[in-house]
């Protein structure tokens, strides 16, 4: 008897767990597809604001948000002094600080120093392209206005417009949540190197192609034009120089053909060209790029929640979150992984201080070869290798994490840069002795401020302007964007730093 009312109850306790857990899973069924439901036909209202899409999207948007996380502002001039003097005369000798999150894409945008201080729409050094990478209004503004009228004009005349940082709109459609890219001239650059478009790819591949709307190296094309009113104008359309193939010397010999220049060279009156964020090109000679692995698997790994499996918004280093990242592929222990990682940055600094160290010095030797009398004849081989060693170098370290997506190519490019920079100084010791200066020494850029002063840079006059700016038009185009609806205030408190005394030149 006892016995039977031991199975009895037991039975019972049984039948109670079972339907409890059966209650936990219909729930949890119900929460997955209610999770799963597209918004509506008509899509999401404010689409280019990312909180709109946290009602139906909520684990997304709340690991996006955490991007918002990476708030240390790193100083790459300070870190790395010869940079001032190869970018002389560039806005990146002004300001340039480590990339952050995508919460904070925007606003560090509007802050460098390097977009300036512009006092009404039509002022400023930057044009309208700066803003393509940097916001969902960027596509919307295409859409709107068309891209010629979108890509014409300088910077500051969309301040008031491009007002959300890098979000959801970028990469998913507001209506479906598929993966889909808006900006034309990624598929006009595929087309370009003989691959295929976005719409023919498939999803592992558009995994890396919506990073790829950005993370890809670039020059803003001039491109006339006439407005519906007749009138002739001139558009810097982005373009991405894959016509003769994806890797760096195809893009090299495509900019050496068209005589294109994104700035002389302030010391050494070189015609350079300045790499973006080639972080796709590299990927794609690395081995995780030929196994098809694609970044979203690496920076946007997967999560399970219940029977909720969801695509990690906090976009970052994948070190960080290694057991949901690398160690799904790879053996071994996470500490040896790192240890690897880490050997790979150590052999990249170190090509890297003695590219960069040699690229410095011939600027400077050719700056004293035309003071000396030295002409454009005589140093056009070297300004040649100037122009292609620092391109290579630059494509060797503007994506940051090429050590880890191709360590190899990392290292070739690096090594080549240096052999170009140090056949430009051989040809100089010839040239400067001519003019009798051969035992000439180019000056120390061992601080970051002595490099801006090699390199011209005001950078107390041009933080000056930076803070009238902020007080002044900036704070308009805040006001007018909340206004309007474009903006909600409360999304992005806490994206500027400037008024902490955080950035790299507001230090209190």
């Amino acid at each position: 008897m006892i016995k039977f009312k031991l199975l009895l109850v037991g039975s019972l306790v049984a039948i109670g767990a079972m339907a409890l857990l059966a209650s936990s899973i219909n729930e949890k069924e119900k929460e997955r597809v209610e999770l799963n439901k597209a918004p509506s036909n008509a899509g999401i209202v404010g689409k280019e604001k990312s909180e709109e899409w946290a009602k139906y999207y909520p684990r997304e948007y709340d690991s996006w948000k955490k991007t918002k996380e990476g708030i240390e502002l790193t100083d790459v001039l300070a870190k790395d002094t010869q940079l001032p003097v190869l970018w002389a005369g560039y806005g990146f000798a002004k300001d340039y600080n480590k990339p952050r999150g995508h919460f904070y894409a925007l606003q560090d945008n509007i802050n460098s120093l390097r977009t300036g201080a512009p006092t009404d729409a039509k002022s400023g050094p930057m044009p309208t392209a700066c803003w393509t990478c940097k916001s969902p209004d960027v596509p919307r503004l295409i859409e709107e206005d068309g891209e010629l009228e979108y890509f014409t004009g300088k910077w500051a005349k969309y301040g008031n417009q491009v007002v959300n940082s890098i979000g959801c709109a970028n990469c998913h459609d507001d209506k479906t949540a598929q993966l889909q890219v808006r900006v034309p001239h990624l598929d006009r650059g595929l087309k370009a190197a003989g691959l295929k478009t976005f719409e023919e790819s498939t999803h592992q591949e558009k995994r890396s192609l919506v990073c790829a709307q950005c993370h890809v190296e670039y020059y803003f094309q001039k491109t006339p034009w006439k407005d519906a009113k007749g009138v002739d104008k001139t558009a810097g359309v982005v373009t991405l120089p894959w016509a003769n193939g994806t890797s760096v010397e195809g893009m090299e010999k495509y900019y050496d053909d068209i005589k294109f220049s994104d700035w002389t060279h302030k010391i050494s009156k070189t015609p350079m060209i300045k790499a973006q964020h080639p972080g796709y090109e590299l990927w794609r000679t690395g081995i995780h790029g030929q196994k098809g692995v694609s970044c979203a698997d690496c920076h946007m790994p997967y999560v399970q929640e219940g029977s909720v499996k969801y695509s990690n918004h906090q976009v970052g280093n994948p070190l960080e979150q290694m057991d949901k990242s690398c160690m799904n592929c790879h053996r071994e222990s996470e500490a040896k992984l790192k240890d690897i990682v880490a050997q790979k940055l150590v052999r990249k600094e170190f090509l890297n201080k003695i590219a960069m160290d040699n690229l410095g010095k011939a600027h400077l030797e050719t700056g004293k070869a035309m003071e000396l009398g030295a002409s454009d004849a005589e140093l056009a081989d070297i300004r040649t290798n100037l122009r292609h060693g620092q391109f290579r170098w630059d494509m060797a370290v503007a994506s940051h994490g090429s050590f880890f997506h191709a360590p190899e190519e990392t290292l070739r490019l690096l090594a080549s840069a240096n052999e170009q920079a140090q056949q430009a100084r051989i040809k100089l010791v010839k040239v400067l002795a001519k003019y009798g200066a051969m035992d000439y020494v180019a000056p120390d850029f061992d601080t970051k401020e002595k490099a801006q002063k090699l390199a011209g840079v005001n950078l107390e006059a041009l933080a000056a302007e930076k803070m009238k700016f902020k007080q002044t038009l900036e704070q308009e185009w805040k006001k007018e964007a909340i206004a309007k609806g474009r903006l909600n205030a409360s999304s992005y408190e806490g994206a500027d730093t400037i008024n902490d005394g955080k950035s790299s030149w507001n230090k209190k």
